[in-house]
C-alpha cells in the first residue's frame, strides 16, 4: 500500500502595523485564506506597546489550525525614539520602522510566497525586493481615501500652503470632490513630522505586486471605477486593485458580561436600541460626554452607550491601549443620569461586543466614529449611522456615507472640534430612530447588506476577485 505525498499548503504572510483598527481586517483576510482556501498563514505581529486586546486576539485557542502568530521582538528602549508630542502615526511609523529590523531573519526563517502589509508598513519593499519575496498592499481605510492618497504626492507638488485653507474643493481624478475640512488629520498641517510619513508611506503604494481593498463594487462604485479606469491612476502605474470586502470582525468570545448585554438586547423591539460607541481608540471630552449623556436622555430612546473615560487632550487618546482601561461611569457621567436612564438605556464600561450588537434585531441605528472597520460592520448589518467623526479619515467617511451612500446623518456642527449640543444630539436620535430620513436610512442600509452577502459568496465580485489572486498563489 503507498503512502499518498502529503501535499504542502500554499504558504503567505501578513504584517499589519500596530492598533486594532489596522489589525483586525487582516486578521480576517488571513483566517479567510485558512479557512476557506486552505492556506497556512504567517501573521507577524509587532508587539512593541502592544494592547490588552491585540494581546487577547492572539492568543493561541484564538487561532485556527494552519495560522501561525509569529511576534517580533519589541523594541528595546522604545521610549528613546519618540516623544510626548509626536501625533500618533509618527509614533506607529517609528513603532514599524524599529521593530522591522528584526524582518529580513523572520522571513529567511519563514519563506512565504507572498507578503500582506497594510500602509504603514512598506519600509518591507525593500526588504523583499533583496528577499525576492513579492509584497501586496492591504488599505484597511476606504478606497476614496486610497484614491486621495495616491493623488497627495501630485496636491504635494502643485499646491502651496495648507490644503485645509483652500477655498475650493480637492478634486482627486475621477472621484468625487472632497472638501478641505473634511480631509484626513495626517495631511491638515504639512509642516508636522506626521504629514512626511504619511506621504513617504503613501508614495510607496504602487510598488505592490497588487493592492487589496476592504469594500465591494456597490458600496464604493465611483472611486473603484476611477481607480481602475480613470488615466491619472493608469499613468502611475497603479498594480492590479482587488475589492476582497467586507472584512468584518467575526467570531465574538462572548464574555459574561457580554452575555448580559446581548440578553437585555433581547428584551427590546426590533431596531428600537441606539448603540452608541467611538471605535477602539476614540475618547470624548468631559464637556462633550456629558451633552451627550444629556441628548440621549432627552430623546427618550433606548440605548447601549459604551463610556470611556473622557480625555481633554486628544480624541485618539485610546488608540495605544485598548481594551485596558477600567473604569466607573458614574464618576464622570451627569449625576443620576445612570439610574434616570434604566431600563431605557445601558451603560457599558470601556468595551462591547460590537459586531454582535449590530448584528442584533434589536439595534436600530450606530452612533459612531465612522471609522472603516465599524461603517463596514455597520453597513453589512443593515445598521445605518448618525455620523460622530473624531480624527483621521473619519470626516471623509461621514461625508460619503451621509452624502453618497444615503445611510448616514451629519450633525451641522463638526465632534471633535466643536461641542455639539445636547439638544441638537436629541434631534438627530429622534431623526434616525423615529423620522421618515431614519428610515430611508435603514431602508438603504438594509439593501447594502444585501448587496455584501452576494459580492462575498460565491460568483460575487469580492469572491472572484480573491480567487483570481489565491489561484495565482497556488501555481507559483
Amino acid at each position: 500500500m503507498t503512502i499518498p505525498e502529503k501535499i504542502e499548503k500554499p504558504h503567505v504572510a501578513f504584517l499589519p502595523s500596530p492598533g486594532m483598527g489596522h489589525i483586525t481586517p487582516l486578521f480576517e483576510f488571513a483566517k479567510r485564506l485558512v479557512i476557506h482556501h486552505g492556506f497556512h498563514v504567517s501573521f507577524f505581529v509587532i508587539t512593541t506597546a502592544a494592547s490588552a486586546a491585540q494581546n487577547e486576539l492572539f492568543r493561541p485557542e484564538n487561532l485556527p489550525a494552519d495560522f501561525t502568530a509569529v511576534e517580533i521582538p519589541p523594541v528595546e528602549n522604545i521610549s528613546s525614539f519618540l516623544t510626548d508630542d509626536m501625533k500618533v502615526v509618527t509614533q506607529l511609523c517609528i513603532m514599524v520602522r524599529e521593530s522591522l529590523k528584526h524582518l529580513p531573519s523572520l522571513l529567511m526563517k519563514n519563506r512565504p510566497k507572498a507578503l500582506i502589509i497594510d500602509l504603514f508598513c512598506t519600509d518591507a519593499f525593500e526588504i523583499c525586493e533583496k528577499l525576492s519575496i513579492p509584497v501586496y498592499s492591504f488599505f484597511t481605510a476606504s478606497t476614496i481615501l486610497m484614491a486621495f492618497s495616491l493623488y497627495l504626492p501630485t496636491l504635494d507638488s502643485e499646491v502651496e500652503g495648507e490644503f485645509v485653507d483652500l477655498t475650493e474643493t480637492i478634486q482627486t481624478p475621477g472621484c468625487s470632490p472632497i472638501y478641505p475640512h473634511d480631509i484626513l488629520d495626517q495631511v491638515k498641517d504639512r509642516k508636522n513630522e506626521e504629514y512626511n510619513w504619511y506621504l513617504l508611506n503613501v508614495s510607496r503604494l504602487p510598488l505592490a505586486v497588487g493592492i487589496f481593498v476592504n469594500s465591494w463594487d456597490d458600496l464604493e462604485p465611483v472611486s473603484l471605477k476611477a481607480l481602475r479606469e480613470n488615466l491619472f491612476f493608469q499613468n502611475i502605474p497603479l498594480p492590479p486593485v482587488y475589492t476582497i470586502g467586507p472584512l468584518i470582525k467575526q467570531d465574538e468570545v462572548v464574555t459574561e458580561k457580554d452575555a448580559e448585554i446581548l440578553a437585555w438586547l433581547d428584551d427590546q423591539p426590533p431596531d428600537s436600541v441606539l448603540f452608541v460607541v467611538f471605535g477602539s481608540g476614540g475618547t470624548l471630552t468631559s464637556e462633550q460626554l456629558t451633552e451627550l449623556a444629556w441628548g440621549l436622555e432627552m430623546s427618550q430612546q433606548r440605548f447601549i452607550l459604551v463610556a470611556r473615560k473622557p480625555s481633554d487632550a486628544s480624541a485618539s487618546a485610546a488608540f495605544f491601549n485598548v481594551g485596558s482601561d477600567e473604569n466607573d461611569p458614574l464618576l464622570y457621567l451627569p449625576e443620576g443620569f445612570v439610574s434616570r436612564t434604566e431600563g431605557r438605556g445601558l451603560v457599558v464600561p470601556s468595551w462591547a461586543p460590537q459586531t454582535l450588537i449590530l448584528n442584533h434585531r434589536s439595534t436600530g441605528a450606530f452612533l459612531s466614529h465612522c471609522g472603516w472597520n465599524s461603517t463596514l460592520e455597520s453597513v453589512t448589518n443593515g445598521v445605518p449611522i448618525i455620523a460622530w467623526p473624531l480624527y483621521a479619515e473619519q470626516r471623509m467617511n461621514a461625508t460619503f456615507l451621509a452624502e453618497e451612500a444615503g445611510v448616514a446623518l451629519k450633525f451641522s456642527k463638526n465632534p471633535g472640534e466643536e461641542l455639539v449640543d445636547r439638544n441638537e444630539i436629541e434631534k438627530n436620535v429622534r431623526i434616525v430612530m423615529e423620522g421618515e430620513k431614519g428610515k430611508d436610512m435603514r431602508r438603504r442600509a438594509k439593501e447594502l447588506k444585501e448587496s455584501a452577502k452576494i459580492a462575498l459568496n460565491s460568483g460575487g465580485s469580492s469572491y472572484e476577485s480573491l480567487c483570481s489572486v489565491v489561484e495565482f498563489w497556488k501555481s507559483q
